[in-house]
Parts: structure tokens; sequence; C-alpha cells
């Protein structure tokens, strides 16, 4: 049984309850970010429930795998053959007298140059996810299986945590992955039903594999108990009416920590990432602790402002697509793809200076 999914009474609970705190909370204190608000709820509980069908996208992505069938043979095809499109529209961009025809390979390199990027980054992650399930891992343990028992149930759950600290950490800081990532932080309320804001396209990443712990020899059931478990400790820690814990907040995720990976401000920008355990990221130096004389600010540093679930899931694919067919170089194409989200955000304002400022002259030579 799919921990998860056997929870959902409790996350309906959980939400009834802190809906009717909060309400008592806002009539003696004011209105929060931590209210409920029917449009970003109901937003949040249709990408959860999104998330539960999107497993079944991962046979789609799957046969784009090379050597995999006419698609995957397709997929290769499109990546060699856009990537010599663009080459040679790029140098006939350049050589090109008439500016017609300059226009037209131009357009022909951006849409070549796009495609290729994509088609390959798909593939990548076809690759990645197809050749790192659990049985395989499983079957290719480097350690005697580990059997049941209390050490190996421990072993897959400390685990999965360190595992995911480190896709967590990989989605905020790769911009192809923050795509995947972003749509659980597009809320600019923080409640429960915050928790359930899940992606729906896990099966474009290029994620570390959670199986790999299965090389150990820790069995397959194991670990996906361990997911489970997981991502149900995350629910309750989406909540802005716990304070802090004490002794508790130098091991343990809590509301506080968690708070502060949701907030927009600078200084708490790509903190703590850990899942159950909050050792991680004092470990590795992503943690930050929740200042009282700065109250979080949620949701996005530029927000997208809607309620829409297509465009809270696609929105940045589709700002990522425009970006690459604006794209006149092979570096600016994989690093808007690759590269960190900052990163991208700032070479994308570059360029827009900088035709504001041909433009200008263009305006002041006429």
């Amino acid at each position: 049984m799919d921990l998860t999914v056997a929870a959902i009474p409790m996350y309906f609970g959980g939400m009834a309850a802190e809906a009717r705190a909060l309400k008592r909370r806002a009539e003696l204190d004011g209105p929060s970010a931590a209210d409920y608000e029917r449009n970003d709820t109901l937003a949040s509980l249709a990408m959860g429930t999104g998330s539960l069908f999107a497993p079944m996208l991962v046979p789609v992505v799957a046969v784009l795998r090379p050597k995999v069938g006419r698609f995957g043979r397709a997929a290769v095809a499109t990546i060699a053959g856009g990537a010599v499109t663009t080459a040679v529209a790029n140098r006939v961009a350049r050589r090109a007298k008439s500016a017609r025809t300059r226009a037209w390979a131009e357009r022909t390199a951006a849409v070549a140059g796009a495609t290729t990027v994509a088609v390959g980054g798909a593939t990548a992650a076809a690759v990645v996810t197809n050749n790192t399930t659990l049985p395989q891992l499983f079957e290719r343990r480097i350690l005697p299986d580990l059997g049941e028992g209390p050490l190996p149930w421990a072993a897959a759950i400390v685990g999965w945590d360190f595992i995911y600290y480190w896709n967590h950490r990989f989605m905020h800081e790769y911009r192809h992955m923050w795509a995947i990532h972003v749509q659980h932080h597009s809320s600019e309320r923080y409640n429960l039903s915050t928790a359930l804001r899940q992606t729906w396209g896990d099966c474009l990443g290029t994620f570390v594999p959670y199986g790999a712990f299965s090389l150990l020899g820790i069995r397959p059931h194991l670990i996906r108990q361990a997911r489970g478990i997981n991502l149900i400790y995350q629910f309750w820690i989406h909540t802005d009416l716990v304070s802090k814990l004490g002794p508790l907040e130098k091991v343990l995720n809590t509301p506080s920590h968690h708070r502060v990976h949701h907030g927009a401000n600078r200084r708490y920008i790509d903190r703590n990432y850990g899942s159950i355990l909050i050792c991680w990221d004092r470990w590795f130096g992503t943690f930050q602790e929740e200042d009282d004389d700065e109250p979080v600010v949620y949701g996005l540093t530029k927000n997208i402002e809607t309620f829409n679930p297509l465009r809270i899931a696609t929105h940045e694919f589709v700002d990522i697509g425009h970006d690459l067919v604006a794209s006149t170089t092979w570096s600016d194409r994989f690093r808007f793809a690759f590269a960190s989200p900052g990163w991208a955000y700032a070479r994308r304002d570059e360029r827009a200076a900088q035709r504001s400022a041909a433009a200008r002259a263009e305006l002041t030579a006429a």
C-alpha cells in the first residue's frame, strides 16, 4: 500500500483543524499569509490530485530512450539533426547578405537549437530513470540482502532522507530541476494545503536515484515505505501554527525551518532542504534559522499571479522554452536549461537591457 495515499484522510482532517484554528487566530490578531484562501487552496488540491497521476507519464518519456523502438531512434535523430541544422543555419545567418535570408536562418537556428536541447534533456531523463529502478539496483547490489528488521528499515529511512536532501537541493540549483519543483513554491500562502501542491513532472528530472541504497542490500519495498514516511512527515511542517520546538530544532526539520525554505526573502532563499532531518543542512552549509525580526514572505521572487493548475505546473518549462528560442549561442541554450535559475533570470534581464540599448541606438541614429 502507498502510505501517502492511505494518509489522505489525515491530510483533509489536518487541513480542516488548521483552518478552524487559523480563523480563530485571524479574529484575534488579524489576517496572515497562513490563512486559507479558496482559490489558492483549490489550486493546491488540484496540483496534489494531478501528482497522483503523474507516474503515468513515466512510460511516455521512457520511449525516448536510445535503442528502444522507433521513438528512441527518432529522439537520437532529432538531437543529431537539430544540432546540424542549428550549426548550418547559424553559418548562413552570419554570411547572408539579404536581411530576409538572415532572419529566416536565425529563426531556423532558434527553433532547431531549442528542440535539440529540449529533446536531449528529456532523453537523458528517460535514460537515468529507466536504468535506475529499485529492482534493477537491488539486483546489482554490492552487499548481501539485509533482509527485514529494524536496522534495514531505519537505514532505508535515513538513506532516503539523505538522497532527498541532495535532490531537493539540485531542484533549486539547476533550472531544469527547478522547473519541476517551482510549483511547490508558487503559493503566496503557507498552510497544510501547500504541502499538497506537488509537481507533475518528476519524469523529466535527472535525480540521484533513491534506490541507490538498495545497492547496499536494502530491499526495494523498505525503500518504498521510506518514501511514504518521508512525504507524510513533510505534511505537518507546512504550518504557521507551530512556533519552535526547542532542542528538536537541532536535529529535525520543523515548521520553523521549513517556513524559511518557502521564503522569498533574500536571506531565506535556497535554505533548509532537509525533509525529516535538518542535520544535512547544518553539515553541508545550507541551514538558516528563522528570524523573529524578519517575517517570512512566501512565494517566488517573481510571483506568477495565477491559480490555474496547468499554468502553475508548466510556467517555468514555458519560460525555458522562450529563453531557448531567443538564444543565439549553444552556451546560452545549455545554461538557460541547465544552469541555476538565478543565472537564467539575470541573463534574461541582461539580454533585455542589450535589446533596449540597441533599439535606442537605432532611434538616435535615425
